[in-house]
């Protein structure tokens, strides 16, 4: 029979100059590699904290200025739908103005360039408004030359109702004479000797208020009456303006 506790057929028996356990497995038993330095890395606490931790006084001031650009945002939200609605129910127009007459008296000129004259000017105002009256102040009103100022005056206050129309009339006589350049007093002298018209422009500017019972809007007023022809006589006598009535550009 065979003897089963001897060695099997075949395989080696083992000596005692064969590997140990302990030659096999480097490491203890449940163990394992030694820690590396490199990947068992921890990061400084302080400097953890520090950069990578929010402060909570920027956290706090940003929260105060998210809130205030919030409240800007909706305050600016309401007004500006309250307005639309307003401007939907109310519908505010602006005053219509136009050239009635222009006449023009003493106009002489200096040795200096000095311009001096006397225009009288009637204007009529007109409010389109069904639901608004205007009101009018601080108004001042000049004469120009292609862009050169020849006269200016001041007018009084005055208001008119709704769907109303109000005749202004103004004065403008310059007592001291308004200083002008010499292609002024050339081109005007030109135009006089050519057909005696002479073409002026007139400009009123003035604080104006848009009031209804619910609505009040104040703005600047500006009123541009363009390319008025004024015939001068070579006789010296009052000139007037020629083609009736002239619109004007409004606009604020």
């Amino acid at each position: 029979m065979e003897d089963r506790n001897g060695p099997a057929t075949g395989y080696p028996a083992p000596t005692s100059n064969g590997p140990s356990s302990s030659a096999a497995y480097p490491y203890a038993a449940g163990g394992g590699p030694p820690p590396n330095p490199y990947y068992n890395y921890q990061p400084n606490p302080y400097y953890q904290q520090q950069y990578y931790q929010p402060q909570p006084d920027y956290a706090r001031r940003a929260s105060c200025l998210r809130c205030i650009f919030a409240f800007l945002i909706g305050l600016f939200l309401i007004f500006g739908t309250t307005t639309f609605i307003v401007w939907l129910v109310l519908r505010p127009q602006l005053p219509e103005f136009q050239v009635d007459s222009f006449s023009l008296s003493n106009f002489t000129f200096t040795n200096g360039s000095r311009v001096f004259l006397i225009s009288e000017v009637q204007l009529t105002a007109r409010n389109p408004n069904s639901k608004m009256s205007l009101s009018y102040d601080h108004v001042k009103m000049a004469v120009y030359y292609k862009f050169e100022l020849l006269s200016r005056t001041s007018l009084s206050p005055f208001s008119q109702e709704t769907k109303n129309e109000t005749s202004v009339v103004a004065k403008l006589a310059g007592d001291d004479g308004e200083s002008v350049e010499q292609w002024v007093v050339d081109g005007i002298n030109g135009e006089i000797g050519k057909n005696s018209n002479v073409g002026f422009d007139l400009r009123l500017v003035s604080w104006i208020t848009f009031e209804s019972k619910s609505w009040r809007a104040r703005n600047i007023l500006k009123v541009f009456c363009e390319d008025l022809v004024v015939g001068i006589p070579s006789n010296g006598r009052p000139g007037g303006l020629t083609g009736g009535p002239s619109p004007c550009r409004v606009g604020i």
